[in-house]
């Protein structure tokens, strides 16, 4: 595992066709559970506790991630937003202080 938190701000990866940033997202968090090197957590925000929630396409991914060790986090005020705070499927809530505290704690990069 390395220091680093992704963090995941939407469902898509890129901006323009969601359908392309579905499948981008898909093919990235497919790629990520065959690379090596691991992050320590993703960090989901805003339109990204989608994926962390019942229904979505990317719980198989996330699932396996969790599985060899990567700490999925979703805020907590995304997912009240949302209204997914009762049908988060991976991954644990969190909330504001600390999500800086795992920010501000480690290497970031952003999707």
């Amino acid at each position: 595992m390395s220091g680093r938190t992704i963090l995941i701000q939407s469902e898509f990866l890129g901006r323009g066709s969601d359908e392309l940033g579905e499948m981008l997202m898909s093919k990235f968090l497919d790629l990520l559970n065959d690379s090596k090197v691991k992050p320590a957590t993703l960090l989901f925000l805003n339109s990204g506790v989608k994926l962390v929630a019942e229904g979505s396409w990317a719980l198989v991914h996330l699932k396996k991630l969790e599985e060899q060790g990567v700490e999925i986090l979703a805020c907590g005020t995304c997912l009240d937003f949302f209204g997914l705070a009762d049908k988060i499927r991976v991954g644990k809530p969190t909330n504001m202080a600390d999500t800086i505290d795992s920010l501000l704690n480690s290497d970031i990069v952003c999707l």
